[in-house]
């Protein structure tokens, strides 16, 4: 992986900038102490960028006659068109981003459960998307994207940040120019990745990289569309465990009765919820440094991500 750091967009008080209605941040201490030590972040802050002060009277979304405007509580104040304005700005931008961290419930960066308001101020639905957030998802709908209070889980943090540095690769491919060589050599990296998330993905790739019609560039585009799409799929401690037990039998002709024993039984306890990934994984990666096999070292699945995250010792 290059050296460069890849780009995150992220809402600014996520990273402790002060720009909060009331005047205070949200910081996130695993998106600055932790990611933060492998990304370099572009923080936005849409409500001050479309000039709403610090501090401010809080907005809100309101739903009037089908549609969502985002202004203060008694409709005064409306910044729906500078704000969905700003969001297509900042969307031409992320082509240089490799992933987005939006603050949750907030009515310009919410992802998703953003309450909307009745016009009458008779209640509320938690069915919105915040404008800019919008905005931005649309502009690139491969990108991984997350929220902070979503990152405190520790499959959904391991989740997005596994896409991050996946599409961070991709992106390095592109740029040197992707040829059909190049594009096998990629999957075959990430086929077991793959497989850890879904085995119906894992063959419908395979099968995409079988056909010899498609022009390498469509072909490229359906291929990224395709592993992003798999990667959004939550590995499992079942689907783990396949991969896992796949990997084993590479192994079978050269570890003994003993060693076979202990590393069926520790992908065992990891299936039942005793162990973290990480104990299976080492024992792997332990008995493939005394039997070198070209093919499993290049497998991303090992290690997708900087090993000092420690995201796989937390499930």
């Amino acid at each position: 992986m290059s050296t460069k750091k890849i780009q995150i967009g992220i809402s600014a008080c996520l990273i402790g900038e002060k720009v909060r209605f009331d005047s205070g941040h949200k910081r996130s201490n695993f998106c600055v102490e932790e990611l933060g030590q492998h990304v370099v972040y572009k923080p936005f802050c849409p409500e001050v960028a479309v000039g709403l002060p610090i501090p401010r009277p809080t907005i809100r979304q309101i739903r009037k006659n089908d549609m969502i405007h985002v202004s203060r509580p008694d409709g005064t104040g409306d910044v729906t068109d500078l704000m969905t304005a700003y969001g297509k700005k900042i969307g031409l931008l992320v082509d240089s981003m490799c992933g987005y961290v939006f603050c949750a419930k907030s009515p310009s960066c919410g992802m998703e459960r953003v309450k909307v308001y009745h016009e009458n101020g008779s209640g509320s639905e938690s069915t919105g998307v915040g404008l800019f957030a919008a905005e931005i998802m649309k502009a690139d709908p491969l990108l991984p994207c997350e929220e902070n209070g979503r990152l405190n889980d520790a499959v959904l943090r391991e989740n997005f940040v596994l896409r991050v540095f996946t599409y961070h690769k991709w992106k390095q491919l592109k740029a040197a120019g992707i040829t059909k060589h190049k594009l096998i050599n990629f999957h075959s990296q990430h086929k077991y990745l793959v497989m850890s998330h879904t085995t119906a993905g894992y063959k419908s790739l395979g099968q995409l990289l079988a056909r010899a019609d498609l022009p390498i560039q469509e072909q490229a585009d359906l291929y990224i569309a395709g592993l992003m799409n798999a990667l959004k799929n939550k590995a499992s401690r079942k689907s783990h465990s396949n991969t896992l037990q796949h990997l084993q039998g590479y192994f079978k002709k050269h570890l003994n009765k003993g060693q076979k024993h202990e590393l069926t039984l520790r992908i065992a306890e990891y299936r039942e919820g005793l162990v973290p990934l990480v104990v299976p994984l080492t024992l792997l990666k332990h008995y493939l440094l005394e039997h070198p096999k070209a093919y499993i070292e290049s497998q991303v699945y090992f290690d997708p991500y900087p090993a000092d995250l420690k995201l796989r010792y937390a499930y």
